[in-house]
């Protein structure tokens, strides 16, 4: 009989007792940890047993976050069914709840389960705080690394928090010392624990995992496309040497490599007039990266997967946004002597079929097994789908992301959820998925997990394998095509896997010594808000520099980085622009990708144009370095548009790096307006070229809350702006989309006495 935890905030038999979970909890609630746990031992359990203790002794509020939408759902399920509280206590943050919801569930909560990104946009929009937090548990902690939202949550957390104290739970931190050390410094964490699958505590609660490696030869004739293939890129490395570019060791190059070279080249664009061979070199590294992709489906995936990739780059390549690097790839002699091929060639890649031998195998032997196939690509998981659909007994889905591309559909999240469902209840017995489904789903145990390809990242393999063997034995195999990049990606992976189980060994060792010594000495010294002061802050609360940010860039870092630099994050929904600084100046800013997408969908010039009119001093922000090598666009096009910008609209155009630069910029720009030149921030700046109607508007769409849509509206209804402000209550009511909230606002402003 297995023993229960006893907690008065813990349902009687609901949680089974184990002393590994109990171990490790108990480190968690000395300091802040990072738990590394493999997949199906009990990670929640873990934050549960924190989530209670906290509880009991602090009150306050607990809360969890996890990366995605159906995960929060899962975890807020479970802590309903297990805590000792009031229903309405544990609650579910996510985007499809209304802010102003949220801030009012936040005062009656006790146990918030939340995606990331919700918590970060009511913290920088001050509707929520962490004062009374008291516990914070992040889900996936390996992704708190760079700007993820985690790493923002946990620095304003350990400012604010009176009872600070998070946990980081992962199966697969990583494997390089630095990847770990920076998702221990962004959570402010202080201590590691790992258990592992061989450890003697955990031992009793693993099921046999057996894990097989299927090597398989590439037929002769995907050979001679691949060799064709590779005839374009010994073209194209050549004419990059000739332009002084040369690269080594081309048989071996990785994407990482084309990357850094693509990086050097967008560089020397930004200084000064770069020379022509610049231009050239960057479109031949295009071209570069697009053969070396179509290698490695060739290696990897399969023909099929080539067609539709073939397919895709013909259809860039004579549309109307087509690069000079896909046209001229389009025309290649060796391009299209290896299209010619691919639809003579009735041969698929040999390991389509020991996925369909493998899968009816297993199926065969257990009937009411379930099967994940992982693909990294979505057209090679739409052709293991079509084929296994033919063989009898098998059931399989297709199962990615969201995002959709040229005759690719992605998938929402409820039809995600919906798919899960059904391979739970066995409508389905095979999910074909590709990343989407490594972590953030709650998909169940399954018996057999098949690998197409191997993948280098130790993390995402670790995730895949982790699908099996949670409940009773599983079994894991990987495809691996002998003389191609698969075996340096099963090389890799394995190598990483080790390392980071070693390194997790060593730093779980090396931390207590350090945290007894001088880290929390040293690691509140680098909290913000103790004796440090950031260069922007000046006096009290009242002479803080404000900038006004519009609400749809709350999901870049910049507004993060303003935050933590001290500005007053104001966040509205703003009609012109995305930033204002002052009365006269507003900032709209363009990453280099969305300054010529909105060119060549012709927006840019209707942006510039609103912002041009409504402020008497207008700049523009270009964000990023690869402004010359986006969607192909001519340089002459992107240099006539920055023209037209300056000199016809009057613009001032500021070039930043990335997001930290452009917020950089912006502090610069907020203090001289405000602070030397002691000028107040206004959203509605001056518009002097603006038509009778749009002033009216203008004026009407002051009022908070009032967005143009509804100033329209109470225009059309009440014939002026002075019948609007004159308006009672109940008459404002009567106008479309306006509702007591805004109604009452509008008199509440129109009909107050002023004091200052």
């Amino acid at each position: 009989m297995p023993e229960f935890i006893r907690h008065p905030l813990i349902k009687a038999d609901a949680v089974e007792q184990r002393l590994y979970q109990l171990d490790l909890a108990g480190k968690a609630l000395d300091t802040s940890t990072l738990v590394v746990l493999p997949t199906g031992l009990g990670k929640t359990i873990i934050s549960l047993l924190v989530m209670a203790s906290r509880l009991e002794k602090y009150d306050g509020k607990v809360m969890v976050l996890s990366p995605t939408k159906p995960l929060v759902e899962q975890h807020a399920s479970f802590f309903r069914n297990v805590f000792n509280l009031p229903e309405e206590e544990v609650l579910t943050f996510t985007g499809s709840i209304s802010p102003d919801k949220r801030a009012e569930l936040w005062e009656q909560g006790k146990v918030i389960v939340s995606t990331p990104q919700v918590i970060e946009n009511d913290i920088l929009t001050k509707r929520i705080s962490l004062e009374d937090v008291t516990h914070i548990t992040f889900d996936e902690a390996h992704r708190a690394v760079g700007n993820y939202a985690y790493t923002y949550i946990a620095e304003k957390y350990f400012e604010t928090a009176k009872n600070p104290l998070c946990l980081g739970i992962t199966a697969s931190p990583g494997s390089s010392d630095e990847k770990i050390a920076e998702v221990c410094q962004s959570l402010h964490i202080e201590s590691v624990a790992v258990k592992t699958e061989s450890d003697k505590d955990v031992l009793p609660y693993i099921h046999k995992k057996e894990i097989e490696w299927k090597r398989i030869n590439l037929p002769d004739e995907m050979r001679e496309i691949k060799n064709l293939l590779n005839k374009v890129l010994e073209d194209r490395y050549k004419k990059l040497t000739e332009l002084g570019y040369p690269i080594y060791n081309q048989r071996y190059v990785s994407k990482k490599d084309l990357l850094g070279l693509q990086a050097k080249l967008q560089g020397q664009l930004r200084g000064g007039i770069p020379d022509p061979s610049v231009y050239s070199a960057i479109s031949l590294l295009a071209e570069i990266m697009k053969v070396n992709h179509a290698v490695e489906i060739t290696e990897t995936q399969g023909l099929e997967s080539l067609r539709m990739y073939m397919e895709r780059l013909d259809n860039e390549a004579y549309s109307k946004s087509g690069s000079k690097a896909s046209k001229r790839l389009a025309e290649d002699i060796y391009i299209r002597q290896a299209s010619r091929r691919l639809k003579d060639c009735d041969i698929e890649h040999p390991k389509l079929e020991y996925v369909k031998r493998i899968v009816l195998e297993e199926l065969e032997g257990k009937p009411h097994s379930r099967v994940i196939v992982f693909a990294n690509y979505r057209d090679t998981a739409e052709m293991i789908t079509k084929e296994l659909s033919e063989v009898e007994g098998i059931r399989p889905v297709r199962f990615v992301g969201q995002a959709s591309k040229y005759k690719d559909k992605g998938l929402t999240q409820k039809q995600q959820v919906e798919i899960i469902e059904q391979f739970k209840a066995g409508d389905y017995n095979v999910l074909v998925a590709t990343s989407v489904a490594e972590e953030g789903l709650d998909i169940p145990s399954t018996d057999l997990v098949l690998f197409y390809e191997p993948i280098p990242s130790e993390i995402r393999s670790i995730q895949r394998k982790g699908r099996t063997g949670r409940k009773h034995e599983g079994r894991v195999v990987v495809l691996v095509t002998k003389g191609t990049r698969d075996e340096a990606y099963y090389w890799s992976s394995l190598s990483r896997e080790r390392k980071m189980q070693s390194n997790m060994k060593e730093l779980q060792a090396a931390m207590p010594a350090v945290k007894n010594s001088s880290i929390t000495e040293e690691f509140a010294s680098d909290i913000p808000g103790e004796e440090q002061r950031t260069l922007f802050e000046y006096g009290d609360n009242d002479s803080k520099i404000k900038i006004v940010v519009d609400q749809r860039e709350i999901r870049s870092s910049v507004a993060r980085t303003l935050d933590r630099n001290g500005m007053e994050i104001i966040v509205k929904t703003l009609e012109v622009g995305d930033y204002i600084l002052s009365d006269r100046i507003a900032v709209e800013r363009k990453e280099t990708q969305d300054f010529v997408s909105s060119l060549i969908e012709q927006k840019l010039f209707e942006q510039i144009a609103n912002l041009s009119r409504a402020y008497e001093k207008p700049v523009l922000i270009i964000e990023g370095d690869s402004l010359f090598n986006c969607r192909g666009m001519n340089p002459n096009a992107i240099h006539g548009a920055i023209s037209s910008i300056s000199l016809d609209f009057g613009v001032s155009i500021f070039y930043t790096r990335d997001a930290e630069d452009t917020a950089s910029l912006l502090m610069q720009i907020a203090k001289r307006e405000q602070v030397d030149e002691k000028r107040e921030v206004n959203m509605h700046g001056r518009k002097a070229a603006a038509m009778l109607p749009e002033q009216q508007e203008y004026v009407v769409s002051s009022i908070s809350d009032i967005g143009p849509k509804a100033a329209r509206n109470l225009l059309q209804h009440f014939g002026s702006v002075e019948n609007v402000m004159k308006a009672s209550y109940e008459e404002l009511l009567e106008v479309s989309n306006i509702g007591p909230k805004t109604a009452a606002k509008i008199r509440e402003i129109v009909g107050s006495e002023y004091r200052k």
